[in-house]
């Protein structure tokens, strides 16, 4: 069918568009980008565990003077927390003496600063002086374990109620397997009643 003359004039502008646009240049596209960054926080708890010796045993074989019968606990500490952890000591309730029936060792009166020798019918407890952590104190240089001794002149403390605990040891970075060595004593003469004396202390260590 022949194309009229103004439907040729159409075809013409159509082919001369598509020359045009087939022939025009290709122009590359700029690429485009950003970023952001993320920081990661993974935060590491303080924890802190303890463990002890229990029970510390001792026996007592009276005479008319009076005999010290001594024995030491082992506490021992871990805390991945850096700034350490204070370890303190107090009697598990309001009674600090050793109790059999209705018979008892009274705490002594001496205190961490001044530690004294037992009398009769007093118990008491004691670390090392000089061991790191503990502070000042006026405990003796060292300690071993006493059996019946008539003549023992080791300084001793008496052991704090509940709600007034005592310091025993500081530290500043952190632990693994740190430990303490607490001694425990009493001393009785031949009137102090048989039986097995008993009380219960409470450590708490806590983290800086």
């Amino acid at each position: 069918m022949a194309l009229s003359v103004k439907q040729k004039a159409k075809v013409g502008a159509w082919l001369l568009v598509l020359a045009a646009v087939t022939s025009a240049p290709a122009v590359a596209s700029a690429s485009v980008n950003t970023s952001a960054n993320t920081t990661i926080n993974a935060t590491v708890n303080p924890v802190i565990s303890m463990s002890t010796a229990s029970p510390v045993a001792f026996s007592l074989t009276p005479t008319a003077g009076g005999v010290v019968s001594s024995s030491s606990d082992t506490v021992t500490v871990d805390t991945n927390n850096t700034l350490g952890y204070v370890l303190t000591v107090a009697d598990n309730d309001a009674t600090t003496t050793l109790a059999s029936g209705g018979n008892n060792f009274a705490a002594t009166t001496g205190t961490k600063t001044t530690p004294i020798a037992l009398t009769n019918g007093k118990w008491g407890f004691a670390v090392v002086t000089g061991t790191t952590g503990i502070g000042t104190n006026g405990f003796d240089a060292s300690y071993s374990t006493e059996t019946n001794n008539a003549s023992s002149t080791s300084k001793w403390a008496g052991m704090p109620a509940t709600g007034s605990p005592m310091m025993l040891k500081t530290t500043s970075t952190t632990a693994a397997a740190d430990t303490l060595t607490v001694w425990y004593a009493a001393k009785a003469n031949s009137t102090q009643p048989n039986g097995v004396y008993t009380d219960t202390v409470t450590y708490t260590a806590t983290t800086n």
